[in-house]
């Protein structure tokens, strides 16, 4: 009986922790949404593999709250765009733009897709080939061989 009480007790204690607080309600949900549009295409500065929209970091939320204001007074979007690209650079994309700065940043797996191809099948081209392909001897070199062999037999004799 007291062992099922301490695992109830542990199980009240454990929802417990994990609950949040709730998200306030929004003031104007198309406002909102196009908060979350927008801030889902911008990269956390901190955390840099995910939108501001998904993270809880102190800088993506003053950010999404800047993006909110700008909003409400009326900025599009393509202007609080440029207004982070300008603070932030292209960095602050999360979809950088295809120019000659980020040349390498697109096409750079491809290379190295293409690049790890190339050795995979030189390395079995390579494997495949056959001992007489890698080089076979001359009649000269074959008599060669074959006199060092026989020394070699004349010397184990003897």
């Amino acid at each position: 009986m007291g062992k099922a009480f301490v695992l109830a007790f542990l199980l009240l204690l454990g929802s417990a922790a994990s609950g949040k607080q709730a998200a306030p309600a929004a003031e104007d949900p198309a406002l909102e949404q196009r908060v979350t549009a927008l801030a889902e295409e911008l990269r956390c500065l901190v955390c840099q593999n995910q939108t501001i929209a998904e993270s809880n970091a102190p800088l993506a939320i003053d950010l999404k709250n800047q993006v909110r204001e700008q909003m409400k007074q009326g900025t599009s979007d393509r202007e609080i765009l440029d207004f982070m690209v300008a603070r932030y650079g292209d960095f602050v994309l999360y979809r950088p733009p295809f120019m000659a700065s980020t040349l390498l940043l697109w096409l750079g797996p491809l290379l190295l897709l293409a690049a790890g191809l190339f050795t995979l099948f030189f390395n079995l081209a390579r494997r495949r080939a056959p001992a007489n392909e890698m080089g076979e001897l001359s009649e000269a070199e074959h008599a060669r061989a074959a006199k060092l062999l026989a020394a070699d037999s004349e010397t184990d004799k003897a």
